[in-house]
């Protein structure tokens, strides 16, 4: 059984990682344990979506920052060639970003001890750091394009704190999981998306700027909801800190990205110059997230096995699935539905470790957050990379 719970979930991120995964050198700022997509002005052009949303986004992107460096002028300073190959190789490197995640959980897996250094602060730390790294890609007016799209977002929105939860918990009920193994599939269920889903947005045709803002939304919304859901849901089955998990979600989440938005709207030129390099610290930064959530409960993954394998691979599957069919049904586009799929597929698994190692009486309970890491990042690429291959109306 160990072996299998390997297997399961060295060749699922194997799979992963090998999906093609980008198009035309795309652009990441990692945050959380996923990867944020700000494509360019040229990706945005292709795609139906909103003109005011597709600007901001357009100008918040580094390699286009990086395209008008290099075309600036005739001749390149020796400066400016150095920085294009910089930009050459951080973009491959940002692609292999799956492939990082594979080798780093298999370390993770096998020696377990390697990452003992990344201790719970440094755990804190990156993830505010990642979530700073999208603060400073916002600005208010990202927010005021959330009214823009009010029934996209609140669809979304109760995908994500509604169907989620209800899924994991009675998926969690259907496959007989422990107490402490049901709690973390629930707060699995009820955090906020993962940044991931706006790059498999890209790929799967879908709207990246509405993308991005639903993922803004859930993650503010996070501070409310998650300790809700996980109080009304499992204060009688494991101690919860409801407090304590808003407070963390304030300082986590909230906090670095209002800081993030400040220093965009006060020093442009400063977080212009950074931008360019967030992508290889998002990286490297959620390598190490992921390393070390899988290291810190790699026995206990091993000894559950296929019987919590198939139930998180379900939430995530399932969820997909549900988030695509029901905007479908009431009166939602192909290219929105897509987009909302992928959004309540993919959850901020890495930031879900953190609350339950924090706040959660059940050691147990950070398992399923563990395990999740790998099967939302594989069911969100496979759901991108089939639909990339459907084509889409262009009336949609």
């Amino acid at each position: 059984m160990r072996v299998q719970s390997a297997a399961f979930l060295l060749i699922s991120s194997t799979a992963y990682g090998f999906a093609p995964a980008s198009v035309r050198a795309p652009v990441l700022h990692d945050v959380g344990n996923a990867v944020n997509f700000r494509p360019s002005a040229l990706a945005l052009a292709d795609k139906p979506r909103s003109n005011d949303v597709s600007t901001n986004m357009a100008k918040s992107s580094a390699m286009q920052m990086s395209s008008e460096a290099s075309d600036a002028g005739g001749e390149k300073s020796f400066g400016s060639k150095l920085f294009d190959a910089y930009t050459k190789t951080a973009n491959v490197a940002t692609t292999l970003f799956p492939l990082w995640t594979v080798l780093f959980t298999a370390i993770a897996l096998k020696k377990p001890s390697t990452f003992d250094f990344f201790t719970t602060e440094y755990f804190t730390a990156a993830l505010a750091a990642l979530m700073l790294s999208m603060g400073i890609t916002l600005t208010p007016a990202d927010f005021v394009a959330v009214a823009s799209e009010p029934s996209s977002v609140l669809m979304q929105f109760s995908l994500c704190y509604g169907m989620m939860p209800a899924l994991a918990w009675g998926l969690g009920k259907a496959f007989g999981l422990e107490a402490g193994l049901l709690a973390g599939m629930v707060l699995v269920g009820s955090i906020n998306g993962g940044q991931a889903s706006n790059l498999c947005t890209y790929i799967a045709r879908g709207n990246v700027a509405l993308s991005v803002l639903m993922t803004t939304a859930t993650t503010v919304g996070a501070i409310l909801m998650t300790p809700f859901l996980c109080k009304t849901m499992l204060g009688a089955v494991v101690p919860v800190d409801a407090k304590g998990i808003a407070m963390s979600t304030i300082q986590v989440v909230l906090a670095p990205i209002a800081i993030g938005m400040t220093a965009n709207k006060f020093f442009p030129k400063l977080i212009k110059a950074i931008l360019p390099f967030a992508p290889v610290v998002g990286v490297v930064s959620t390598c190490l997230l992921v390393a070390s959530a899988v290291a810190q409960v790699a026995e206990p993954i091993m000894n559950a096995g296929i019987g919590l394998q198939i139930p998180v691979l379900l939430l995530h599957l399932i969820g997909g699935l549900v988030g695509y069919w029901l905007p479908k049904v009431t009166g939602f586009g192909e290219v929105k539905s897509r987009t909302m799929a992928i959004e309540t597929s993919m959850k901020s698994s890495a930031f879900g470790f953190l609350l339950a190692k924090l706040h959660f009486g059940d050691y147990i309970a950070r398992v399923p957050s563990a395990v999740s890491v790998v099967w939302m990042a594989l069911t969100g690429s496979m759901l991108a990379v089939i639909w990339r291959y459907i084509p889409v109306n262009e009336d949609e």
